[in-house]
């Protein structure tokens, strides 16, 4: 029988511990959103399971325009920021990893220089305004299109390609275009899916400069919208004051189920994005890439 060390009891009791206080705030959520309306004030903090349960919540956030429409905003600003993010970031690392470049040096000291030294708001806010990008989804998409930290982690990857496969494409006739899309990217999935994972986290949870540059309420986000609700209490604009009213004296609207409700919209599809970028995490980059 395999001897349990003590050491490893401790450790996993402590990750499980961990665990639980991330997993069980996000059940309460979900439970207080299933919950009927009535019954929501029967709610504690450790409360796993709905108290009579009810979509009433969900249908009325759902049948909220607004609501509706930041969940796509959210959705296009997400995909469109994290695939330009992953094209600028592969190139880049492509680019600086390469030896013969000219440069190469002083690059990557601006690069550092940018990464510590950072622009503050206001010249970046002017910068937007002279591009004529305020009230703009690019004000979003475009903005960090690069993280430099993300670039040399990206670099670290490439650099750890063998030379042996690329002279061999480069025997074969292969360009740089042709190497970048066709051994690169293929032998770095788990990088790209790494770094796709914390650049989509990054454009789904942003909503400061959202409020900043974008004016037009059906170009939020729904990050934008959940602050308006959860921070602001702006009950009237997120249910909408017909929904309200018709509610209202019907099921007496519980606004903390409702904001329960709300998280959970906005948390649900990254906790559905997450099953399917870590199974790369554990995968060697050139796993079967050379042989000895």
């Amino acid at each position: 029988m395999k001897k349990i060390e003590l050491s490893k009891i401790l450790l996993y009791s402590g990750l499980f511990l961990i665990t639980l206080t991330m997993i069980i705030p996000i059940v309460n959520l979900l439970a207080l959103s299933l919950t009927a309306p009535e019954n929501a004030h029967k709610m504690t903090g450790l409360s796993l399971i709905p108290k009579g349960f009810s979509l009433i919540n969900y249908q009325i956030l759902l049948s909220n325009p607004l609501i509706v429409k930041s969940l796509f905003n959210s959705i296009f600003i997400t995909v469109a920021g994290t695939l330009l993010n992953l094209l600028l970031t592969a190139l880049a690392a492509y680019v600086l990893t390469r030896k013969k470049l000219v440069g190469r040096k002083f690059f990557m000291v601006i690069l550092i220089l940018i990464m510590v030294f950072e622009p503050g708001l206001i010249p970046e806010y002017l910068v937007v305004k002279d591009l004529g990008l305020l009230d703009s989804y690019l004000s979003l998409i475009l903005y960090k299109a690069i993280n430099v930290y993300y670039l040399f982690i990206m670099m670290r990857f490439f650099e750890d390609v063998p030379e042996s496969i690329l002279e061999a494409a480069r025997i074969d006739g292969a360009g740089h275009l042709n190497i970048f899309f066709r051994i690169m990217l293929p032998l770095s999935k788990p990088a790209l899916a790494t770094l796709g994972l914390f650049y989509a986290v990054f454009h789904w949870n942003e909503f400061f400069r959202a409020s900043i540059y974008l004016t037009d309420p059906g170009k939020w986000p729904l990050q934008l919208v959940l602050r308006q609700f959860v921070v602001e209490r702006d009950n009237a604009s997120l249910v909408g004051v017909q929904t309200l009213l018709e509610y209202k004296s019907v099921a007496n609207l519980d606004f903390g189920s409702l904001q329960a409700g709300t998280i959970m919209l906005a948390i649900v599809p990254l906790l559905i994005m997450y099953p399917f970028i870590l199974k790369f995490y554990a995968k060697g980059a050139l796993e079967g890439g050379v042989k000895d």
